[in-house]
């Protein structure tokens, strides 16, 4: 189920019909009712010619009792010159009914949390759900980390995918790369480019939904096919590492690390030795998480 039909909602949706994946049924739900079946009805028209085949239809949530996977993208959306953070409160408020109301249909499954503030999102998700915290994940840095291998590909005239780095932290401004342990084909990828183009990629893949915010008024197909990557590793029980947002013992908040990932949502977060620097970015970036959550009204 995907809850929310904006365009982040629809970019999830148009991406799992565009590649081959598990889902089998999908159903669509907003608090506008019409532009779920909208949605819906146009997505049905791509069938025919797509590589997967499913059940998709409107819905309400009461139809979340059998569903394996929930994503929601539902919220108020980040306007131009906003931070995902000045989204906070009214977010949280729309969440609480929400997830409520999911809850007393009987749903046992795993959350995927994508509508920001996302990392503090996620947390209340879990709060308001009362569901292990393994079931309850964000899309963390995921889309954050692809934008980072991206610009390092760029660099090195290579394929992102060769390119092993993560953007982790807040799915915000206090993220960050872990440069620390970033490689190229085992080689230490700070021997391959200059401090300076390093911190221009980290900035880059920091700032750009902002850039884009600021030229086209949201993003969403980037967030879309990173979703979708997400569910595939969770229904194919893949066991991948991807920095989703999982809770972090330790610091007590969620936040993107790289995590295993499977069948009944995390297995763990991966222990990865940070530089000193990283700590403290680190530590800054988990802080602005707690003040985050500290400042929900009710939570």
């Amino acid at each position: 189920m995907i809850v929310g039909t904006g365009n982040v909602g629809a970019s999830i949706a148009y991406s799992m019909i565009n590649q081959r994946t598990a889902v089998n049924e999908l159903i669509l739900t907003d608090i506008n009712a019409e532009d779920a079946v909208g949605e819906a009805l146009d997505l049905n028209d791509a069938l025919a010619v797509a590589p997967s085949f499913m059940k998709i239809t409107a819905g309400d949530y009461s139809d979340a009792k059998d569903c394996d996977i929930i994503i929601i993208t539902a919220g108020a959306p980040q306007k131009p010159g906003e931070t995902r953070m000045d989204l906070l409160n009214k977010n949280a408020k729309i969440f609480k009914e929400m997830i409520g109301k999911i809850m007393e249909s009987g749903f046992s499954g795993i959350f995927i949390v994508v509508t920001n503030p996302m990392d503090v999102m996620t947390y209340l998700t879990w709060k308001y759900s009362g569901l292990p915290s393994e079931r309850v994940i964000g899309s963390g840095t995921v889309l954050d980390s692809a934008r980072l291998r991206r610009r390092v590909a760029e660099y090195l005239h290579i394929h992102p995918k060769s390119v092993h780095a993560y953007q982790v932290g807040e799915h915000g401004d206090t993220e960050f790369a872990l440069w620390s342990s970033a490689d190229v084909g085992g080689q230490d990828l700070k021997t391959m480019l200059q401090p300076s183009v390093l911190g221009e990629i980290e900035d880059y893949a920091r700032n750009e939904a902002y850039s884009i915010i600021e030229k086209k008024g949201a993003t969403y197909y980037g967030i879309g096919a990173c979703t979708v990557h997400i569910v595939n590793c969770i229904l194919g029980d893949e066991k991948r590492v991807l920095p989703i947002s999982s809770y972090d013992d330790y610091a007590g908040v969620y936040n993107g690390f790289p995590t295993i990932i499977g069948r009944k949502g995390v297995i763990r977060r991966i222990e990865i030795k940070m530089s000193e620097l990283e700590g403290i970015k680190f530590q800054k970036s988990v802080n602005a998480l707690k003040k985050a959550i500290e400042s929900v009204e009710d939570l």
